[in-house]
């Protein structure tokens, strides 16, 4: 945490309350509490080593699943002989399942249950393959492919590639199709009602639907996972957290059709650190309160993050007639290259094929702070703040922002949205109803050669070498 800057921004802000006398004191209390918020990372997820063996060795159990039939051709079905090996692996303590190097296996549909014995592995270094045909999906499990759930402890790890063959999903879906009725798709990988689950290292690639999703759990570390899909593949959000607390995402690359990340109701305490994103649709919270439905999501923080090639960079999207509320989220250190829309809260969010009706009630956004945001826009309106007229957006704090549009000039569009600036923010955005105006530095000069100081510390962050390889079997 930046103490020092901390105690100079509070000492400017007690020096301009003193000077215009106009500084409300819920912005202060509000300032301080954004930068207290703190969400604990780890530098690296810890993995365990794995030596050579053929049996059990230093007290760790193989579960090869080509032991209990795999064939690992990627045509015949290997199904049963997960399961088969799932038994073993969860009933026996501090077991390994292994999915080998350089075999492709086929798994339909499956749930994969705990509890577990202590300290289980899975370890995917081959390949696991989706069937590609939607019409032979097992119809009593429509939403996922490889469903994990009730686990505790558990560690997914390896350089293995988990491939959802969703190609024909995509093209069934009615937004490539609108002759087609809307209906869901599988997810690749989901984790459920789990605590303490470690992942690191997987690739997964060309889900049905969303590629991960994390559901109704507590304490979860991702690293190093890449996710990908073409960037017209539907509803294919990359990472999907949902009643959720306590998760840390770092070092992840993500590259969709749809949300590079999601977060959504009942998801509080949500970390996000060196994010690579885009394709896609952005790092998005929500959307929220669907079918006037209740919505919540508290402290959320993306600290340093690469997006770009995308339609939105960080969203916020509510639909009207939901409640709830969206508070303490604070994005720092972002970089945006050719993004369509790279600040961004819209309480009127619509994704659907026919107009929303317009609605008074909405889900609350609040307590947002922007600090470090700068690269280029395809939209002259580089932040966006569409905003309740009923219920507006407050407490939104933008400081060193320098967006640009290479072949025009940018624009901060306003609706109900109440807040203030500090420092650099580029597009203006004085639109923002607030009393605290004086505040914003307006000198050009500075703020070109202040937004080449983000812009190096960023880039420096992002780039940064990592020796991080992932420990995988060797038999």
């Amino acid at each position: 945490m930046d103490k020092l800057f901390i105690i100079s921004f509070l000492g400017m802000l007690a020096m301009v309350y003193g000077v215009a006398g106009n500084m409300a004191y819920y912005n202060i209390g509000m300032l301080e509490e954004l930068e207290r918020f703190e969400i604990e990372e780890e530098n690296e997820v810890d993995l365990f080593g794995m030596p050579l063996w053929t049996s059990e060795r230093g007290n760790k159990v193989l579960v090869n699943v080509d032991s209990f039939g795999a064939v690992g051709d990627g045509v015949s079905d290997d199904t049963q002989a997960f399961v088969n090996a799932w038994g073993t692996a969860c009933s026996t303590p501090r077991s390994v399942l292994l999915v080998p190097l350089g075999r492709s296996y086929l798994v339909s549909a499956t749930k994969f249950i705990g509890p577990c014995q202590d300290k289980l592995i899975i370890q995917i270094d081959g390949t696991i393959k989706a069937p590609d045909e939607p019409e032979n999906w097992d119809p009593k499990l429509p939403r996922i492919w490889l469903d994990f759930s009730k686990l505790t402890g558990v560690v997914f790890q390896g350089n293995g590639v988990i491939d959802g063959s969703g190609s024909k999903w995509w093209a069934a879906s009615c937004k490539k199709n609108k002759a087609n009725p809307c209906k869901g798709a599988p997810t690749a990988l989901t984790i459920d009602s789990s605590s303490a689950v470690k992942v690191k290292g997987l690739t997964i690639q060309n889900s049905q639907q969303m590629h991960f999703v994390i559901s109704k759990c507590n304490s979860v570390r991702v690293s190093q996972v890449q996710v990908s899909a073409p960037d017209d593949s539907p509803n294919t959000d990359g990472i999907h957290i949902t009643e959720s607390t306590n998760v840390v995402l770092q070092d992840c690359k993500i590259g969709t059709g749809d949300d590079c990340i999601s977060i959504v109701n009942g998801s509080s305490s949500i970390k996000m650190k060196r994010i690579f994103c885009g394709p896609g649709h952005g790092i998005s919270i929500g959307s929220l309160g669907k079918d006037n439905s209740v919505g919540i999501v508290t402290k959320v923080v993306v600290d340093t993050a690469f997006i770009r090639d995308a339609t939105n960079g960080l969203r916020i999207k509510t639909w009207q007639g939901g409640r709830g509320y969206v508070r303490g989220v604070r994005y720092e250190n972002v970089r945006m290259q050719d993004v369509a829309n790279p600040i961004i809260i819209d309480q009127f969010y619509c994704d659907s094929p026919i107009a929303c009706k317009n609605q008074t009630a909405a889900v609350e956004v609040s307590e947002i702070m922007y600090r470090n945001i700068s690269g280029t826009t395809k939209s002259a309106k580089a932040m966006k703040f569409a905003c309740s007229d009923t219920v507006p957006c407050s407490k939104i704090i933008l400081t060193n922002i320098y967006l640009e549009k290479k072949d025009g000039t940018v624009e901060t569009y306003c609706n109900s949205a109440e807040g203030f600036g500090y420092g650099i923010v580029h597009p203006s955005a004085d639109c923002l109803t607030s009393h605290d105006k004086d505040i914003a530095v307006t000198d050009e000069d500075q703020t070109v050669k202040e937004y080449s100081v983000i812009e190096q510390t960023v880039t420096a962050e992002l780039e940064e070498p990592r020796n991080e390889d992932v420990v995988h079997t060797e038999l």
